[in-house]
This record gives structure tokens, C-alpha cells and sequence, in this order.
């Protein structure tokens, strides 16, 4: 049997409750079961020797004839008399059964005091002997008991005035365990006000704002900072939440701030290198002048290409579900280059349109530069979406995995606008990704080739 141990801290709380109800109810039916038995063994232990006192001054006061006929009149199936010159409770250290002694002396005579000794001792469970008892009783004793149950035995051994000793011997039974109906209504009824209370007021306050803010989380991790939350629930919750506003305000706040730096100085670098250019222009023919011109529009497309990527991501384009296979079968229309395209139907994906199709165009125009050809395949992997970029290329080193993703690294090595771009393709598709919530890794393929793999959380 597997056991279910939820998840949710609602559930984990729910649980706890259910728990802690069910050990308490159990301890309070063992305590009331204990203190039960206690009471109907002191009141049956009460009862024999009140018995007992009063045919120990029977034998006292009648004939030595009659001793006989007082005892067989005494005797029953639950209670056994007889007279022995010797007690048969002979040991020292026993029991006084809680007072017994004491309460069997001051029925007899209080003036007179005697030896009364008193043993109690657990027996193996059974049922007396009932031969002589009727049917009726015996029905009665049985149901009241319920069948077989843990006995326990009272030996007493009492002295009488001519020197004798008067033995008793009684059993009686441990009250069965029992559960009352009242007892069961008025513990589901606890329960329920109890788990009514925790759940849908105490509980509610505490995973409703956590709950809001996991998905304000969520869509911050996916570019999409939503309004500030607003602060409820218990004390813990409620600093949790204002840390989680000032935080988010603080990281847009830094975002902003830095892409519209970059911004910047990629617009005023613009002047500078076209001056440049021109003055080029005016240097006599030679192979000094082609390096210089080469160089200034090398440092112009890095320029212009860091122009366009803070201007991408100071961009607040909202986001939205759309079907992966109609947008990449429209990627491969506006590209104007074939490549071998695998979507399945019904993978639905939350992006932003403008900023994924760039990101999806540098990783193709990658791996169709440096590896010849492209194939994208698009797949369901658990709550993920898969895009898989490969190429028949030669692959790259995997020491240089992590950093073809910095900024202006390439790994070819001439610089040259011919044989590689401005060194930002993957750098810009990871931050596309990555705000999308998303990864993307790169690995060999064993065919040869590089497969760069892009995840998207699951509409």
C-alpha cells in the first residue's frame, strides 16, 4: 500500500490537523477505557469484600454446625468460600487491592482488629465456570462482556475468631474496549469545524498570497513584471510579498537603466566611426586604406548590432499563446531560406512574437553559415516545449559551450563580415530565451554537427 502524502502546504497542514485530532481522540478513549476499568474493578473488588466481611461475621457469630451450610449458601460461579487452618494468601509481600484490607476490617468490627490479607494478579483470559447458572444469565454475562476477555483474580484470606482462616476466592472481568456512537458523531463533528476553520479561513490567508506571488514570480521570469502585489495574510506573508515588490522594482529599474546606457553609447559611437569612414575614404589608394576602412565597418556592424539588441530589449512587447508550428512555418516564409522544419499539432507556447522570431532567425542563420544547412524540430518533453536547432557542420569544441553566449565572441577568429557576423547571434538568443523563461544549451551531435536545443515552459 502506497501512502499519499501531499504536496500543497495546504494539504501538509490539512494533514497535520487530521493527525494530531486522531492521536488525541485516541489517547482520551485510552484514558476513559483505563479510568473505566479502574472504576468497575475497584466497585466489583468492593463488592466481594463486602461479601466476604459479612460471611467472615456470619461464621463468627453462628455454630461450628451450621459452617458448612453458610459457606455452600455463600458460594457461587463468580465467587468461591472455604475455611482452611491455614491462610492461602501465605506470602508476606502482597497487595492490599487499594484499601481492601482496610475496608474488610471496618465492616467486621472496628474494636477488634484482624489479620486480612488481600492478592490481586492478572489470570489468562477466559470465562468462569457457569454450570449451575441459568441460560438467561448466562447470555446476559456474555453479551456485557463480550466474549473472552482479560480477567483478573481477588484472593482473600480472612481471620476468624476460633483461629481459622476464612479463604476467598473471586474473578472478575476488564471491561471490554468500547466506542460509543456519541463519542464518534462528536469527534467528526470537531474535525470538520476544526478543518472548516483551518482550511478555509486560517490556511486561505496564508497559500492564497503565496500562491499569487509564485505566479507573479512566474510571469516575471518570463519578462512579463506584472503591478505590484498587494500585501495580505498573516505578518510572514506580508513582508515576503513587499520584499518581492521591492525587488521587482529594483531589477526593472537596474534592466531599464542599463539598456538605455547601451542604447546610448551605440547611438554616439555612430558619428565618430562614420567620420571615420568619410576621412577613409580620402586616404590614398593602398592596402593600408582597405584595412583601415575593413576595420571601421567591422566596429560599425558590432555598433549597429548592439544598437538593435538594446533596442529589442528595452522593447515591452507583450506576450502571447501561440501555435509553434504555424510560427515557425512563418519563420521559414519570412526567412527566405529552406530548411527542413518536424512540429507536431497542439504545441502552444506563451512568447513574445517579434522578440522569439529574432532569437529563432540568429540560431538558424547560425547553423546555415557555419554548419551549411539547418533542421528545426519541435516536441513536447514533459512541461516543457523542445526546439532543437542541427546542423551537419563540424560542431564546436564543448570547452566553448558556455562562451559562444558572451557578447562579441566568435569562434572564428579572422573578424572578417565574410566568414562570421558580429559575435552577439547566441548571446541575444539566450536573453530572448531566458527572459521567455526558457534555456538553451548546445551538445555534439554523434553524427557530426552542433544541435542547440531551446526549452519553453508549456502553455
Amino acid at each position: 500500500m502506497k501512502w499519499y502524502f501531499p504536496d500543497s502546504l495546504r494539504g501538509q497542514l490539512v494533514l497535520l490537523i487530521v493527525v494530531a485530532l486522531v492521536i488525541a481522540q485516541a489517547l482520551s478513549v485510552w484514558l476513559f477505557v483505563d479510568e473505566r476499568s479502574l472504576a468497575v474493578r475497584t466497585a466489583q473488588g468492593l463488592e466481594a469484600a463486602a461479601r466476604a466481611a459479612n460471611v467472615a461475621r456470619l461464621i463468627d457469630e453462628a455454630p461450628a454446625s451450621l459452617h458448612s451450610a453458610i459457606l455452600r449458601a455463600a458460594n457461587s460461579p463468580f465467587v468461591q468460600f472455604s475455611m482452611s487452618d491455614r491462610p492461602e494468601v501465605d506470602h508476606l509481600d502482597h497487595s492490599d487491592g487499594g484499601g481492601l484490607a482496610d475496608r474488610i476490617g471496618a465492616l467486621m468490627a472496628p474494636d477488634a482488629p484482624r489479620e486480612i490479607r488481600v492478592e490481586l494478579h492478572d489470570v489468562a483470559a477466559g470465562t468462569p465456570d457457569m454450570t449451575h447458572v441459568p441460560a438467561d444469565m448466562v447470555q446476559m454475562h456474555g453479551a456485557m462482556m463480550g466474549g473472552a476477555l482479560s480477567t483478573v483474580e481477588m484472593r482473600l484470606a480472612i481471620a476468624l475468631a476460633d483461629g481459622t482462616w476464612l479463604n476467598v476466592s473471586t474473578r472478575f472481568q476488564k471491561p471490554p474496549l468500547q466506542w460509543p456512537w456519541a463519542q464518534a458523531v462528536t469527534f467528526v463533528a470537531t474535525a470538520a469545524l476544526v478543518l472548516i476553520a483551518a482550511c478555509w479561513f486560517i490556511l486561505t490567508r496564508i497559500t492564497g498570497p503565496l500562491t499569487r506571488l509564485s505566479a507573479s514570480a512566474e510571469d516575471f521570469g518570463r519578462g512579463e513584471p506584472g503591478a505590484p502585489l498587494v500585501a495580505r495574510g498573516p505578518s510572514e506573508v506580508r513582508h515576503l510579498t513587499e520584499a518581492f515588490n521591492r525587488m521587482q522594482s529594483r531589477l526593472i529599474r537596474f534592466i531599464s537603466d542599463r539598456t538605455r546606457l547601451l542604447a546610448s553609447l551605440s547611438h554616439d559611437l555612430k558619428s565618430p566611426l562614420t567620420a571615420m569612414r568619410v576621412r577613409a575614404e580620402m586616404v590614398e589608394e593602398g592596402e593600408d586604406r582597405e584595412r583601415l576602412i575593413a576595420s571601421i565597418d567591422e566596429m560599425r556592424d558590432m555598433v549597429e548590432a548592439t544598437l538593435s539588441f538594446a533596442r529589442g530589449m528595452a522593447e515591452s512587447e507583450p506576450s502571447e499563446p501561440v501555435d509553434l508550428a504555424a510560427f515557425l512555418r512563418q519563420l521559414r516564409t519570412d526567412m527566405a531560406v529552406d530548411f527542413a522544419l518536424e512540429a507536431g499539432s497542439g504545441l502552444k507556447v506563451r512568447i513574445r512574437p517579434r522578440a522569439m522570431r529574432r532569437a529563432l532567425r540568429n540560431v538558424i542563420e547560425n547553423a546555415l553559415r557555419y554548419g551549411g544547412s539547418a533542421a528545426v524540430t519541435a516536441q513536447h518533453a514533459g512541461n516543457v516545449i523542445q526546439i532543437i536547432v542541427t546542423d551537419q557542420g563540424p560542431g564546436i569544441p564543448e570547452t566553448e559551450f558556455e562562451r559562444v553566449f558572451e557578447p562579441f565572441y566568435r569562434l572564428e577568429k579572422s573578424r572578417s563580415r565574410e566568414t562570421g557576423g558580429s559575435g552577439l547571434g547566441f548571446s541575444i538568443a539566450r536573453s530572448i530565451v531566458q527572459a521567455h523563461g526558457g534555456t538553451i544549451t548546445l551538445e555534439n551531435q554523434a553524427g557530426g554537427g552542433l544541435a542547440v536545443r531551446i526549452e519553453l515552459p508549456a502553455a
